[in-house]
């Protein structure tokens, strides 16, 4: 099997298929600083919030896979299961905008008002 190098894997590559999705000639750097980004974003956020540790595992899982693949974007793409490498920018973009906003929100903190009854039960699923 033929494997190609990151410069010659992106140079190869002329669209990516998708309307609105350019090629993106170095992905790899680019999705380590956004993995990298997104760490330091949740460290704002408390370490018992449910959101970090869960965000915060992935993205360290994430950007392992980026770290030991040696610039080879194939197995990235295939090891992260995403779709595209570009795809991967995407979701890696959208997760540190959500952490960002996450930290704003305090989404960690009580409610301000007590919900009303009921507001949180679901029906059950399984049939009796």
């Amino acid at each position: 099997m033929l494997r190609l190098t990151r410069p010659l894997y992106q140079a190869a590559k002329s669209s990516t298929g998708i309307t609105g999705l350019a090629v993106h000639r170095d992905p790899l750097p680019s999705l380590e600083r956004k993995y990298e980004s997104t760490l330091k974003a949740l460290e704002a956020l408390p370490a018992t919030s449910v959101y970090r540790q869960g965000a915060e595992a992935l993205t360290r899982h994430k950007l392992n896979i980026v770290k030991a693949s040696n610039g080879d974007v194939g197995a990235v793409e295939k090891q992260l299961n995403e779709g595209q490498i570009e795809e991967s920018l995407l979701i890696a973009g959208d997760e540190l905008s959500l952490a960002s906003k996450m930290a704003e929100w305090k989404a960690w903190e009580p409610l301000e008002e007590k919900p009303e009854r009921g507001q949180w039960e679901y029906p059950s699923t399984s049939e009796t």
